[in-house]
């Protein structure tokens, strides 16, 4: 036996040591106990958070009520009102050319509610302007790709041109004599002309319209004798019969105009343009939310009751996942940045 110190110890006895694997086991179950927990927290958190939607939905439209924007949302708007049990209100926000619909999106609160409606000429508009309130890619998370249509190259019903060789042969025994219009520089419309006066080796006058009604006028007046068009703004003045149309600028001919040829396959190679229709919301909106809304939206336009409509409309339903969309929307971007150089397409 020992001997105590004053203390009541026992100087020569030895605690035992405890194994290192023991500690290692120890501190081991303390960290996946911590992790666990953690890890935990955001699924509580989840459980305890109203599921989406629990308020109206807002689709912001930057053109008037009538346009082609304003009528793909107020009819997907409709259709996912009823999908998702809250009401879906259609904000019309006509200025800047889409412009201000775009900043208002790109700056809401990135929870779903507020989405915005728009057309090609987000991507045209991106490809020239420096100074935008937002970045077109960084600003936005793509939700769905609506529709998408071919741009149709007409003349008027009194045109000496009866045919898209007609035209390309008077363009080149008399260059820039021949004028285009458009609805405004930086325009789909004005991107699809120069892609095609690329293709074919001619030159053409560009006059810029504000809006199609104005340039549609001067084109029955003869003031210009070129006119490439959405189907949706000119399809009624083809079939009215004041205006002829010559070619699609689809890829394929089209269901929208099956009758006319498309001026890719018609020998006008990378010529090809779809004027299209898509959602977006803020950047940093949830991705369950965008993937929800996009499982929704893709139902609706690939029903039969919405193929029959987009087809009225001028357009074709065209599903797409995000990243898809994504995708898609950069490669635009770059595409009409190299034609816009090429063309000296500039922002007004």
């Amino acid at each position: 036996m020992g001997y105590a110190d004053s203390r009541g110890q026992h100087p020569h006895r030895v605690r035992p040591a405890v194994p290192t694997s023991w500690r290692q086991e120890v501190k081991t179950f303390a960290l996946r106990t911590a992790l666990a927990f953690a890890c935990a927290l955001p699924l509580v958190a989840l459980a305890q958070a109203p599921a989406w939607p629990v308020k109206p939905i807002t689709l912001v439209v930057g053109s008037a009520p009538g346009g082609s924007n304003d009528t793909f949302a107020r009819a997907i708007g409709k259709k996912l009102s009823d999908a998702l049990g809250q009401p879906v209100v259609v904000d019309n926000r006509p200025a800047a050319g889409g412009i201000l619909a775009n900043a208002i999106v790109a700056k809401a609160p990135a929870d779903g509610y507020s989405l915005v409606v728009l057309s090609s000429t987000f991507t045209t508009g991106a490809a020239i302007r420096n100074n935008l309130p937002y970045d077109a890619i960084k600003s936005f998370k793509p939700v769905a790709m609506l529709g998408k249509g071919p741009l149709l190259v007409t003349v008027a019903h009194d045109s000496p041109f009866k045919n898209i060789g007609e035209v390309v042969a008077a363009a080149k025994a008399n260059p820039g004599k021949l004028n285009y219009g458009t609805s405004g520089t930086g325009s789909i419309n004005q991107f699809a002309t120069e892609l095609f006066s690329d293709a074919a080796g001619i030159k053409l006058t560009h006059v810029p319209y504000k809006g199609m009604g104005p340039a549609t006028t001067d084109l029955l007046a003869g003031q210009i004798q070129l006119l490439v068009a959405s189907a949706p703004s000119i399809l009624a003045q083809v079939k009215g019969g004041r205006l002829r149309a010559l070619a699609v600028t689809s890829p394929t001919r089209s269901p929208v105009a099956p009758e006319l040829p498309a001026l890719e396959q018609s020998g006008y190679k990378g010529s090809s343009t779809d004027l299209w229709w898509g959602v977006l919301a803020p950047a940093a909106t949830p991705q369950p939310v965008v993937d929800r809304l996009n499982t929704e939206i893709n139902k609706i336009i690939l029903s039969a009751e919405m193929r029959e409509f987009f087809l009225k409309e001028g357009a074709e339903p065209a599903a797409m996942k995000p990243a898809e969309f994504e995708a898609f929307i950069a490669a635009e971007i770059e595409r009409w940045r190299q034609v816009a150089k090429a063309a000296d397409i500039k922002a007004d």
